[in-house]
């Protein structure tokens, strides 16, 4: 090797020429025997580019899969884009918009061609980004969700709960967004603050007073068949059951009890409009009320709006409001604010109302889901998201699965226009992306999948419908293990947004301190059970120096001139040597048991301190006073220690020392040998050295007879 090296570390002279090498050396495919360990990507949406939450969540995945590739198992994970129905197709209407034109003018045909165009331009840059962060995914097996295989598998699973009569097509509530025209997912839904108004107005008793409502939205009021107060209210105890007046449409409607009503919001009684409100549309279930549509698809009012009929919603309710000043029914209104739902795509007002859609029935599918889960045969980290899953799947709704979009999986029956949900296909990833519904080699060899980490904002939409569909299909769990990261928030603890300009970019800090600082600076931050973390890049800039001094730490040991151990078993070890390999021991156990434990913020702070404290400030300055010494094979444990969390930095060094065809990607991970864990020797150096520090704290002094008795035989 050559001693002349640069005294500064220089990731981006680095990192690519590794990568290539891992690539070239199919060292991401399995190998080996055994039983397998399988990760299967959360796939990203094909219009996504790598954000702090992405980086965060890959980085997980591969220093799991390194560890587990180095513990010399079949290791493999699948890697592949999602088509991201509405998200896509949001993207490509933008561009047109800038040609001044729309998907109409284009007509199906040529709006889809138009989007294959852009997929294969742009679809796969985050692909090329995850490789910069360094995971070690099988990029030969990387699939899409509109590949044909995949389209196979999709169809196949629709017709199979079709023909179990477990899909239905019927008027229910859903989240529509006007502008984008269909119905869209919980998760494309974002609460935002909103600065409004709380109307409070009269509703004319039958038998005479009123009985005042609060309300945010006004303009829904004209659908209303219910007002509600909940049973334990006693101010409006002699109410219930009793008749009121809807004002402007002179309509009765009942007075009823219900224990959803928040006493305290408003005025304690809540007008009820089952095809406008989530929560009033189960409580109109519960009082079998009648459902008037009084807003339509296209975001105006409908012909059951009366006079209204035709005007877009904020109009309408200015002219609502006008009118019931009139007829003296607006007590009065105030200052509110509260979460208003948008369309996190183009951010419009989310319409909840009755729509036509194809929904599959839920209450056959969610019980082996739920077993499973409550016999831990798929385990929750941390613990508490298994409670979370739970809660949601033993009252779990029929799912609406169908989109009004043109991008996607087409509903595959006849006469069928609208596109299946976006999650129904990724339902069927871990699965579908080893060749269901055929019986191929890989399926049978690399299912079920191992472990599985996500975001908690998932665990209804993906999660919880992955288990349900490989329970249906394959009648075997996904996976075994699901680790839920925590959410990245900016330092003041707000979320990252680009928009906002709360938002950081990964590749940027790649770029500016390396892939090894920015992956190991994120984890470092993080604890298992934790929900959030505020993110520094204080972290990142640390961790870069933490990469030089292990970089200096490689130069010193191949500059210096001092003899090597070469086997463990060299005989006079002085008291340095013992500590240092009881330590080194204690730290390998130490750590696999970490990674395992999937406290991994906790390994990289351990192995920070370790190496800068224990090895660096003490071993090797001992080191340099004997005249043989244990560096090389403390520091190449180190190395392999530090490979998961710092892949490039690691490998590297390593191909620096060893020949090209034994790289550190598939080097053994370490065993701890307790033989060599010496708690005395490590008591009498921990004594030594406290009395070395305490003379250095008094300013120095002559301390050779206290480092003789560490270093010497």
């Amino acid at each position: 090797m050559a001693k002349e090296l640069p005294k500064t570390y220089e990731p981006e002279q680095v990192e690519e020429k590794i990568y290539n090498l891992w690539e070239k050396g199919k060292f991401f495919m399995p190998r080996g025997k055994g039983k397998p360990f399988v990760v299967a990507i959360p796939p990203p949406n094909i219009t996504g580019s790598l954000h702090m939450g992405h980086a965060l969540n890959n980085t997980i995945q591969d220093v799991v899969i390194r560890y587990h590739r180095m513990n010399q198992k079949p290791t493999l994970w699948l890697v592949g884009t999602d088509h991201a129905g509405i998200a896509t197709q949001n993207v490509v209407e933008r561009e047109l918009k800038k040609e001044r034109l729309t998907r109409h003018d284009l007509g199906r045909e040529k709006f889809i061609k138009k989007i294959w165009q852009w997929k294969e331009k742009y679809g796969n840059l985050i692909l090329k980004q995850l490789k910069k962060l360094g995971c070690s995914c099988d990029w030969s097996r990387t699939r899409f969700t509109l590949d044909a295989d995949y389209v196979k598998a999709v169809e196949t699973a629709f017709m199979h709960y079709y023909k179990k009569g477990w899909i239905y097509q019927g008027p229910r509530i859903v989240n529509w967004c006007p502008r984008c025209a269909t119905a869209i997912s919980d998760i494309e839904v974002e609460h935002i603050p909103h600065k409004t108004k709380l109307w409070h107005i009269k509703y004319p008793l039958k038998d005479g007073g009123f009985i005042t409502v609060a309300t945010t939205r006004p303009e829904t009021m004209l659908g209303d068949t219910a007002v509600a107060v909940n049973p334990k209210d006693e101010k409006y105890k002699n109410l219930v059951g009793k008749k009121a007046i809807l004002p402007l449409m002179n309509r009765k409607i009942t007075i009823i009890a219900d224990r959803l009503i928040d006493a305290d919001f408003g005025t304690g009684a809540v007008k009820i409009t089952p095809a406008h409100d989530a929560v009033d549309n189960k409580i109109s279930k519960t009082h079998k009320l009648e459902t008037i549509n009084v807003i339509g698809e296209d975001g105006k009012m409908t012909r059951e709006a009366g006079k209204y009929a035709g005007l877009d919603i904020l109009e309408a309710r200015k002219k609502i409001i006008e009118d019931l000043k009139k007829q003296n029914l607006l007590e009065k209104d105030e200052d509110y604010e509260h979460s208003l739902a948008t369309c996190i795509r183009c951010g419009t007002s989310i319409e909840p109302l009755i729509s036509k859609q194809w929904f599959l029935k839920m209450d056959k599918l969610a019980k082996p889901a739920i077993k499973v889960v409550k016999e831990n045969k798929v385990k929750f980290t941390p613990v508490r998201y298994k409670k979370v899953y739970l809660d949601w799947m033993k009252n779990v709704e029929d799912w609406c699965i169908s989109r009004q979009l043109w991008w996607g999986h087409r509903i595959p029956l006849k006469g069928e226009t609208d596109a299946l949900d976006t999650w129904f296909s990724s339902a069927l990833w871990p699965f579908a992306i080893l060749g269901w519904p055929n019986k191929t080699k890989d399926l049978k060899t690399f299912y079920p999948t191992t472990f599985l980490c996500t975001a908690q904002d998932i665990i209804y939409l993906w999660v919880a419908r992955m288990i349900f569909s490989s329970m249906e299909f394959c009648k075997k769990i996904p996976f075994k293990d699901v680790y839920i990261h925590a959410t990245v928030l900016n330092i003041e603890g707000k979320r990252m947004s680009k928009s906002l300009g709360t938002g950081l970019d990964p590749i940027e800090l790649i770029d500016k301190y390396g892939a090894d600082a920015t992956r190991f600076g994120l984890l470092y931050l993080t604890s298992r059970d934790q929900q959030a973390i505020k993110f520094s890049e204080d972290s990142t800039r640390a961790s870069k120096n933490f990469a030089n001094k292990i970089w200096n730490i490689n130069r010193f040991i191949q500059l210096s001139n001092k003899t090597q151990y070469s086997l463990l078993k060299a005989q006079n070890l002085s008291l340095a040597d013992k500590w240092i390999l009881s330590r080194l021991n204690r730290l390998i156990k130490e750590i696999t048991q970490k990674i395992e434990a999937y406290r991994l913020g906790e390994a990289t702070r351990q192995l920070y301190d370790w190496v800068w404290h224990e090895y660096a400030d003490w071993y090797i300055e001992m080191s340099k006073l004997q005249e043989i010494n244990l560096n090389i094979y403390v520091f190449e444990i180190i190395l392999k220690l530090l490979h998961p969390f710092m892949p490039f930095l690691t490998e590297y060094i390593w191909q620096l020392n060893h020949e090209e065809d034994n790289p550190l990607i598939i080097a053994e991970w370490p065993k701890a040998d307790k033989k060599l864990i010496n708690l005395k020797a490590e008591e009498e150096f921990e004594k030594i050295k406290s009395e070395i520090m305490e003379i250095r704290k008094k300013g120095g002094g002559n301390f050779k007879d206290l480092a003789e008795k560490i270093y010497k035989p």
